[in-house]
């Protein structure tokens, strides 16, 4: 799998901004289209400009797989719809507490880890919209567990300090290997500078050596 080096907004934070699966690219609003070509070449997939509760942070506030995509309940109804429309997805609102869905959420096509803070009631409707079964659990110590797993449907990684219980406990449900990494030169909130599908990974230019030797032995099958 291609591991590709890119920044947005002039920082590594890639993550923040954007979302992808296999078919699209959620990109902000007022992106460059010819930066957005470039993205999405790279992930083979189409890119979609939007905006999630009126804003940038597309990958802060989407959970999203090949099946569907989860939305906070701070979105507008024409961000449903157009995603709906544009998409063919499951479009799903979660209207709860915490709307920062994407840092609360970590999914593939096969499995989630959701965060203790997301109320139990809330996980049917998480695992019908995205066709999945999913977990809750901290991930070293944290509740937000879409910033600390980041995986595609060949592998995974995880905030470092994950103790190997919950490793297995994650790689079980996600159903891939799931491997320690760091990203953007030491970075452990992993989520925040990569974007992945099932074709390619991209992350934050300040990733160095041996997090690129990482990801490449977490994500080839």
């Amino acid at each position: 799998m291609d591991i590709f080096k890119y920044d947005v907004y002039r920082g590594p934070n890639i993550g923040i901004y954007a979302r992808a699966n296999d078919s699209f690219v959620f990109i902000p609003n007022g992106f460059a289209r010819s930066k957005a070509e470039t993205l999405a070449s790279y992930l083979k997939a189409e890119y979609l400009f939007t905006s999630v509760a009126g804003t940038r942070l597309i990958g802060i506030m989407m959970a999203a797989n090949n099946h569907g995509i989860l939305l906070p309940g701070t979105c507008s109804e024409y961000e449903v719809q157009y995603l709906k429309k544009s998409t063919g997805l499951n479009v799903g609102v979660l209207d709860i507490k915490h709307t920062a869905l994407g840092n609360m959420i970590a999914v593939n096509d096969r499995g989630g880890v959701v965060s203790p803070k997301v109320p139990v009631e809330s996980l049917r409707e998480i695992q019908d919209v995205l066709g999945i079964e999913v977990i809750q659990k901290k991930i070293a110590g944290y509740h937000q567990a879409g910033v600390m797993v980041c995986a595609n449907s060949v592998g995974g990684i995880i905030h470092p300090e994950t103790d190997s219980d919950d490793i297995k406990a994650v790689s079980d449900v996600l159903k891939v290997k799931i491997e320690p990494a760091t990203i953007n030169g030491g970075v452990p909130y992993i989520s925040s500078g990569i974007l992945t599908n099932n074709k390619a990974v991209v992350v934050g230019g300040l990733t160095n050596g041996p997090e690129i030797m990482m990801l490449t032995r977490a994500f080839t099958e």
